[in-house]
């Protein structure tokens, strides 16, 4: 392996990345940084390196970019995007102690959510390189502030996440700016399909570097799943963490309500947690990240768009809370530890319908997911007294300061043997996992459909008699609603939730709103299926019942005891009879006879017709067949 002399660094820079602890270059840095230092003219011009967060990237396209820099000059020479504030200001600040030793060098932030005054007045002052997340970018060019119109180094890291957050419109406004004659460098994690379309678009006779594989997990990640009941969820996430003293994790969750609430839960359990999403403030945000970067926090709770771009070293594990809709978003999540050489798990608190998730990522990442057994609570007890013990044993005690106490301290405990003084130093560190799990149950695995007895028993029949699949019951301890509206009125699971909260009337803690717990959601067209816990099921059944949605009347009642509206029952219309026993004929619709109409049946107003034309040619009935039926096709 070569060191960073041999790949072409400069002395100024090593000085800088040596005091930061550089010692040798990283695989992504080894194969990106001679090339982009290479100024030979056949060398390929454009640039795609795809390797996972964590792995140097920065340094990989940063010291080249730095080394090649007119510092005489105070225009702007290249242009660095980012998807987010918190990886915009960290790019920044690496490229700030790279160059710590480069007179005249000037590196610019600007992105969102900050006063752009500030912002302005810098870029004023001349900067030669900009890092920016793409939005703020075009809103400086489009003020007549920020000219990168002499730029000949472009780069846009984590490209994939920036794609998938929306920012196609802002990066192409951003390429018309400029100039043709340029170097564009792209980074990401996964080659997507978006990804594709920027390179074939934007990059010329570029060289592709991928260390590891295309859309591959990180190398030194376990991938772990735990499968429970949708209302064991957060019990499950609670033992995980138990089981784990040390550990130092992202738990990511699918919405802002959700993170909030699993955070809240945390916090009022005991536990040290924070949230991060979309509804926070800019400074709340900032705060966060900076408690959570100094290990103040041990479990931050977030969004996929929250975390997106956040560089947190040392971090043991990242939680799903429920698999994500798409394998980038696991990757990008999953990629959050295991960064520099260590090893780091990613766990999956999923349910049963999201076992095809896990196959399909499986697939993606090359990578086998370990199918996971929840720790007993025994286990747990023993895990959290072994840390206790090791605790304490660690103390260093310090004579000369605890001396003049100890007097005191040895009367006080003199009627104390050594056992009784050692259980209660324990008990009152442990004490709380002990009542905790005292008499807490093992959860529940759910049992996996195609392995249950008698699922053929279960199974539908359709009109028709085939088969349509297994019988979808309730989770234990639920119970089965049906409401009268679905997809084609907009009702979708995050409206299901509005809409079920607003009516249902409750309070908790503190006396705040209670949000209704809520399991499975089974979406039709006109229709919908929701599991609620069974004691709340009659309040939300009288809370809905009868309410109005966008214009129409709101049916809601126990699965079984209603249908869904506007289905057809034939068993009715077949069996509907008179008082006499005869059959109901539905009565035939009259018509104009003046106009020459009339009803199907009435074949003597029919033969008595005159002057009725026919459409098309006459048949001719002395053609033999010509009204025999078609013979059925034999099976």
């Amino acid at each position: 392996m070569a060191n960073f002399e041999e790949l072409g660094v400069s002395e100024t820079l090593r000085k800088a990345i040596e005091e930061m602890g550089f010692v040798m270059p990283m695989p992504v840095q080894e194969a990106v940084i001679p090339h982009l230092l290479d100024n030979s003219e056949d060398k390929q011009n454009d640039l795609i390196a795809l390797a996972q967060t964590g792995t140097g990237k920065t340094a990989a396209f940063g010291l080249p970019l730095l080394q090649r820099l007119e510092l005489t000059e105070k225009s702007t020479q290249a242009v660095i995007m980012s998807p987010t504030r918190e990886l915009c200001l960290q790019i920044c600040d690496d490229l700030r102690d790279f160059g710590k030793y480069m007179e005249g060098l000037r590196v610019t932030a600007v992105y969102g959510g900050a006063p752009i005054d500030s912002q302005i007045r810098q870029l004023r002052k001349g900067s030669q390189v900009i890092v920016a997340t793409p939005g703020r970018l075009v809103d400086l060019i489009e003020r007549g502030v920020a000219d990168i119109t002499s730029a000949t180094t472009i780069v846009l890291d984590e490209a994939d996440e920036m794609l998938n957050m929306g920012f196609s419109d802002s990066i192409n406004a951003i390429f018309e700016q400029l100039p043709e004659q340029r170097r564009t460098l792209l980074f990401s994690a996964t080659m997507s399909r978006e990804v594709e379309r920027v390179a074939k678009q934007y990059l010329h006779d570029y060289k592709e570097i991928v260390v590891g594989s295309r859309n591959e997990g990180a190398e030194n990640v376990d991938h772990t799943y735990y499968m429970v009941h949708a209302k064991d969820k957060y019990l499950a996430l609670k033992r995980i963490v138990d089981f784990y003293p040390k550990i130092y994790a992202i738990i990511f969750c699918r919405t802002k309500i959700e993170t909030q609430e699993i955070a809240d839960k945390l916090i009022q359990d005991g536990y040290n947690a924070e949230s991060l999403h979309g509804d926070l403030s800019q400074p709340q945000r900032d705060q966060t990240m900076q408690k959570f970067r100094q290990h103040t926090v041990q479990l931050l709770v977030a969004t996929d768009v929250a975390a997106r771009g956040l560089d947190v070293n040392d971090l043991t594990h990242v939680i799903n809370y429920g698999m994500p809709d798409d394998t980038e978003s696991y990757t990008h999540r999953s990629g959050r530890t295991g960064r520099a050489g260590k090893k780091g798990s990613s766990i999956a608190i999923i349910h049963t319908r999201e076992q095809f998730k896990v196959r399909a990522i499986e697939k993606i990442i090359q990578k086998k997911f370990n199918k996971g057994t929840l720790p007993s609570p025994t286990e747990i007890c023993k895990k959290q007294l072994f840390r206790v013990m090791d605790q304490i044993s660690k103390v260093d005690v310090d004579d000369e300061t605890i001396n003049p106490f100890l007097e005191e301290i040895q009367r006080h405990f003199e009627y104390f043997d050594k056992d009784d003084i050692i259980k209660k130093i324990v008990m009152r560190e442990f004490g709380r996992f002990l009542a905790y799990y005292a008499e807490e149950p093992d959860i529940e695995e759910p049992v996996d459909k195609k392995n249950r007895k008698g699922e053929k028993e279960g199974r539908r029949k359709g009109n028709d008699g085939r088969d349509r699949g297994p019988e979808r019951r309730a989770e234990k301890g639920y119970a089965r609603l049906f409401i009268n509206l679905g997809k084609a009125e907009g009702f979708y699971p995050g409206e299901v939730m509005q809409f079920i909260n607003q009516h249902v009337s409750g309070r908790g803690k503190g006396g705040q709103a209670k949000r209704q717990e809520v399991g499975h959601i089974d979406l039709m067209s006109h229709y919908c299926f929701i599991e609620v816990p069974e004691r709340d099921a009659k309040n939300v059944m009288a809370a809905l019942d009868g309410t109005n949605y966008h214009g129409r009347t709101v049916r809601c009642n126990a699965e079984g005891t209603g249908k869904p509206e506007g289905t057809f029952d034939a068993s009715v219309r077949r069996n509907k009879r008179r008082d006499d026993g005869r059959p109901v004929m539905k009565p035939s619709k009259k018509r104009n006879t003046q106009r020459g109409e009339f009803s199907a049946d009435d074949w003597r107003a029919l033969m008595s017709a005159k002057d009725i034309e026919l459409k098309g040619n006459e048949p001719d009935f002395t053609e033999e067949g010509w009204a025999r039926r078609r013979p059925k096709k034999k099976k």
